[in-house]
């Protein structure tokens, strides 16, 4: 029985071990600016992301044309406007300005999760990330309905008696759609470690494919979502 206990306790220690050192913000260099400027992984990776994404689209825009169109610009175009199309049945007709916004948000998180696979550490792991998404789009949201409806009466909708709530919301929003992002994606890490700690590897490996995978582009839609949603509701 105690020895039970102590591989138990091992075992969660390792648990705990692991999951702070997923937690820890590891220093990629430092830039020698007001007294050192630290560099985290989670901003290397995504400057990666951005590359990628930058060079993709350098090499799919080139050689577009109005007549006698290739068919790499007829995939490209059909892909953009299904894009269009969902986020527009989404954000409603008021909110078709924003939609680059959260097809550019949607491909970044999409990637950023998957981007496990290839070794690198899902810059999503990192709270300072999903905080910046968060702001990010509770600014685009606060300035839609403003740009709508003015500034008084985008917060006293849809009656002055409810101005204190919306006020509060300013906060609750962004602190959902962080906390939602940056829970989900821990979360999954945990599950993975506990099952390669109970079960034989081939299992882990398999639900390693659906979290990496699947749950990672699940979250990528699931905030894009929230977003457009919020965005529906300060301007229509």
């Amino acid at each position: 029985m105690i020895q039970k206990l102590r591989k138990e306790v091992r075992l969660l220690d390792a648990l705990v071990k692991n999951l702070m050192e997923e937690l820890n913000c590891d220093t990629v260099f430092t830039i020698p600016l007001f007294g050192g400027i630290p560099i985290y992984e989670s901003v290397v990776v995504t400057w990666i992301i951005m590359a990628v994404i930058l060079l993709l689209c350098l090499i799919l825009v080139r050689g577009l044309r109005v007549e006698n169109p290739s068919r790499k610009q007829v995939v490209l175009e059909l892909a953009v406007s299904k894009l269009y199309g969902f986020f527009e049945d989404t954000i409603g007709e008021n909110g078709k300005a924003y939609i680059p916004y959260l097809a550019a948000v949607a491909i970044y998180i999409g990637i950023a999760n998957l981007i496990g696979l290839l070794g690198f550490k899902p810059p999503t792991k990192d709270m300072n990330v999903t905080v910046a998404l968060a702001l990010m789009s509770i600014i685009l949201i606060e300035a839609a309905g403003v740009r709508t409806k003015g500034w008084l009466k985008s917060f006293a909708e849809p009656m002055p008696v409810v101005l204190p709530i919306n006020i509060l919301e300013i906060f609750i929003k962004p602190l959902s759609l962080c906390m939602r992002l940056f829970g989900n994606v821990l979360g999954s890490f945990v599950i993975m470690e506990l099952l390669k700690m109970v079960v034989p590897p081939v299992l882990p490996a398999i639900f390693s494919c659906y979290f990496d995978i699947f749950d990672g582009l699940i979250q990528a839609y699931v905030f894009v979502f929230l977003t457009g949603l919020f965005i529906k509701e300060a301007t229509e």
